[in-house]
This record gives structure tokens, sequence and C-alpha cells, in this order.
């Protein structure tokens, strides 16, 4: 349970806003160095092998450099309880290039949405759960064919 009252963790959550807008200057002050994030990878990889900042930042940093302009909505939340903070969010952007199997023109906008909840533990973030409609997005790239994207020539 948080010692923290909800305002401040509320508060938390726009400084973790700030990260994924590619202000970096105060992850060591939000992230905790055993910080972990809980994350179906479409690789497959252990999203748990790396902890810390340095997990974290080099998956926004990637995002960022696939994507300009981004515009990240919170839809719902966040919503507080104890020591966990929860939000679903929408993130806009036009496709910078460079994902494989891309078929969309660069400038193309896509818009996808997901999830977080994160867990608080002496003022940081400790654990990270995202669930992110990958699949949206790919689709909307021309990445993936079938049901779930355009048909592939």
């Amino acid at each position: 349970m948080s010692t923290l009252p909800a305002a401040r963790l509320r508060e938390l959550y726009d400084r973790w806003s700030e990260l994924w807008r590619g202000d970096f200057s105060h992850a060591d002050e939000i992230l905790h160095p055993d910080f972990v994030v809980h994350q179906a990878r479409p690789d497959g990889s252990d999203s748990e092998a790396t902890r810390g900042p340095a997990r974290l930042l080099p998956e926004i940093e990637q995002t960022r450099a696939a994507f300009r302009d981004i515009r990240i909505g919170v839809d719902l939340g966040p919503i507080v309880e104890d020591d966990l903070i929860a939000a679903r969010w929408t993130m806009t952007a036009a496709y910078n290039g460079g994902l494989p199997s891309a078929t969309a023109p660069v400038g193309t906008e896509v818009s996808f949405s997901g999830h977080d909840i994160l867990r608080v533990a002496d003022g940081r973030f400790v654990e990270y759960w995202t669930c992110t409609d990958v699949l949206d997005g790919l689709s909307q790239l021309g990445a993936v064919a079938g049901p779930n994207g355009p048909p592939r020539n």
C-alpha cells in the first residue's frame, strides 16, 4: 500500500507521460533502479530481462524514432488505488518509416490505444504492466496481412 496521497500519485503519472513525450531528465527520479516491465512482446523476447530506466528508455526512443508528431491522450484515468495507477491512452502520430514489413508511406497518420498499470514503491515506479494494441498499429501501416490488415500483393 502506498503512503503517498492519490494527488501525488497522479502527479507522478503526469511525469511518466513526460517520459513518453521525450523528456528523460527526471527518469531516475521516477523509475526505481529495479523497475520491471511486464509486457507481451511481439518478438517473443523477455520483457523482464533488463531492469531500471535502461529497460524503458530505449523503447521510448524506438517509438519516437518510428513516429513523429506524437500525441498521447489519456482516455481514462489515471485511476489510483493503493499503490497502483492505471490509465487507458491513445497515441496518434505520423509514421517516420523504418518498420519491417510496413508498406504505408512515410507520413501516414496512425492511431492506436493501450493501457498501463504502474505500481509505486518509495515514491517511484517499480512495476509496469502494459498492453498495447500493436496489431491495430501494424495493420494501419500495412505490416500485417489477412483479416487484421490489408491483403498482401
